[in-house]
């Protein structure tokens, strides 16, 4: 059905706000130029990574709908939320860097007199509708409109949990500047962004805000918003440079072995901000586990412990089968296990890497049993034999 396309007069008038919208004109021919577009799609550094769940559907299917296992995605209590004030916020970092984990993937980052704030998300949902889709477990820690100026929203990708509509329709009506990767530019045009305010990458490109350097960095992920997934709008991770600190955020990727070269052209890193949180064994290709999280972290600091590791992409939202909590748990192990310090705010809760951590495991409150401790090699002398719980658990991976 040659002629049957979205971007026809009258199907653009039917189409979702929240879809945004196709690259065209230009923009699409300058996708076509990138050396990371081919065979009509973008590519994955690595060669393909799969980006449709593996295994049988009856069987994901099965795990996802199960009525136990529903219980321990979710936490059993309201998540304690720090109660973060502007004041939190306005007085400048004594350090130079500060960040605030808002949930989920957003971080607000306060580098060098700078104020970046990564994939704001502060709808009610991660979907183009208001009443379906994964619905947050926690209020956002404060209004966004309390953060305060911004002089960069980066965003990594234009998934929902990622790119939302209500929050940058907000955003549109301030005079910050958008870093995003190539092609997504037509969505936040759509929605009422301005070309000029627009600074679109495509990886290894950098662009100047104030005294930042922004460059867009390979990540192993998909993109896709709406019915049809062209693979026309790139993912990226993103490396931040300010005179004297450097912060990396990853977005959402699975492990590969770019990482090393990130680390060996942008790092070492005062902190990063990496996903570890909705993986599974039917897309180990697009997301981290904990485990991967700390290699990842580890490869961009040049192989050894350093910097302090922020863990995202957890606990604000349910977007896979694993208990709620276990994110942070395996992740209090693997980087113990690595030696590597590791910040456990909670959401709202700002903190400074050259400070003092907050390590605290607060989810521990609200969470029901999951697979503790992190599976690992390990002496049996003197540790409890895991209970049949546990490992009935553990094999949910």
């Amino acid at each position: 059905m040659a002629g049957f396309r979205l971007q026809s007069s009258g199907l653009r008038a039917l189409r979702p706000v929240a879809f945004g919208a196709d690259p065209s004109g230009e923009r699409m021919a300058r996708i076509r130029r990138s050396p990371h577009f081919k065979d009509g799609v973008f590519q994955n550094p690595g060669g393909t990574a799969r980006i449709r769940p593996s295994g049988s559907t009856r069987d994901l299917a099965k795990i996802y709908l199960d009525k136990e296992s529903r219980v321990r995605r979710a936490p059993t209590g309201a998540v304690p939320l720090h109660p973060t004030t502007l004041a939190d916020i306005s007085r400048p970092p004594a350090t130079g860097l500060r960040l605030t984990w808002m949930g989920h993937s957003s971080v607000l980052a306060e580098i060098d007199g700078h104020r970046v704030l990564f994939d704001p998300v502060w709808g009610e949902r991660c979907s183009p509708f208001p009443f379906a889709g994964p619905r947050r477990l926690h209020p956002a820690p404060l209004p966004l409109a309390a953060l305060g100026p911004v002089d960069v929203v980066v965003i990594s990708h234009d998934h929902y949990d990622h790119l939302d509509l209500p929050t940058i329709k907000a955003l549109a009506g301030t005079d910050t500047l958008f870093a995003v990767p190539l092609g997504v530019g037509a969505h936040l045009e759509r929605w009422g962004v301005s070309a000029d305010r627009l600074r679109e990458l495509d990886w290894h490109e950098t662009t100047k805000v104030g005294g930042l350097t922004l460059t867009a960095t390979p990540a192993r992920h998909f993109c896709g918003r709406g019915l049809r997934n062209t693979q026309h709008t790139l993912w990226a991770s993103w490396v931040v440079a300010g005179e004297k600190h450097r912060i990396y955020h990853s977005g959402d990727t699975g492990y590969f072995e770019g990482f090393k070269d990130i680390g060996a052209d942008h790092g070492p890193f005062d902190a990063t901000m990496i996903q570890v949180g909705a993986y599974s064994d039917y897309w180990p290709d697009i997301h981290m586990t904990p485990e991967e999280g700390v290699r990842a972290h580890l490869d961009l600091q040049g192989g050894d412990p350093g910097g302090v590791l922020l863990p995202i992409h957890w606990g604000t939202f349910n977007l896979a089968m694993h208990p709620w909590a276990e994110p942070g748990e395996w992740m209090k192990d693997a980087a113990e296990e690595a030696g590597q310090a590791v910040a456990f705010p909670r959401p709202g809760e700002p903190f400074e890497p050259a400070g003092e951590l907050p390590g605290e495991a607060w989810w521990r409150a609200v969470s029901g049993p999951i697979a503790h401790p992190w599976r690992r090699p390990r002496s049996t002398e003197g540790v409890a034999e895991t209970s049949k719980g546990d490992l009935d658990l553990a094999g949910e991976r």
